[in-house]
């Protein structure tokens, strides 16, 4: 007698019938590259930063623009989006109904725009002390680092909201599954840029 066979923790969408054999894997892995390819444009802009940290040329400053608290709500916050993404994707792959998966996305989509919410905030009032991107080489490659990161948050919600659309047309068929992973996987590469920004940016310009 045969013991009962494991199955990896992914979601098994190469099992699937709706799917052409590899399907899943080659898309999953033209997105894998599409994401290395992201993570160069935000290694430059960190690059760029770094030579520009000490370029302020007389306007304002991280120490005197940064706000630590701030910054560790919206970690907090993006944090606890990705927990609520995790447990979207357990939802999804033990088969738990749609509430548990559209409550989930909800929740993270919710989380997402709370994020966007309270950066705005931190660059209007950056924007009111005079610390605009034309004042200094810091404000310029600060404004390239940071809002760029938002820009992805704010396509993630986008996309959050085309995918809540797809699951109440077309269920929690295989194809929904393959680009709710796909989702997963940027929602996930977005909170480990911000931790990257949180440590370079925020944490270096307070405490540095």
């Amino acid at each position: 007698m045969s013991g009962p066979q494991l199955r990896h923790v992914g979601l098994n969408l190469s099992d699937s019938d709706d799917l052409e054999p590899g399907e899943a894997e080659t898309g999953l892995y033209g997105f894998w590259i599409f994401l290395m390819s992201d993570a160069i444009l935000f290694a430059l802009l960190f690059a760029i930063y770094g030579t520009q940290l000490a370029a302020t040329a007389g306007a304002p400053g991280p120490a005197a623009e940064f706000k630590i608290g701030g910054a560790f709500v919206e970690t907090l916050i993006l944090l606890t989006s990705s927990l609520t993404f995790g447990l979207a994707s357990i939802a999804m792959k033990y088969d738990r109904g749609r509430t548990g998966l559209v409550t989930m996305l909800c929740l993270t989509l919710g989380l997402g725009i709370a994020f966007l919410g309270f950066e705005l905030s931190d660059f209007a009032t950056m924007v009111s002390d005079g610390a605009t991107p034309d004042r200094s080489g810091f404000l310029s490659a600060f404004f390239a680092l940071v809002p760029t990161h938002g820009l992805h948050v704010t396509a993630g919600c986008v996309w959050i909201v085309v995918m809540l659309a797809q699951i109440a047309a077309f269920g929690i068929d295989a194809r929904v599954k393959l680009n709710l992973l796909k989702l997963g996987l940027f929602w996930h590469f977005l909170d480990i840029i911000w931790i990257a920004i949180f440590s370079v940016v925020y944490l270096q310009g307070t405490l540095g």
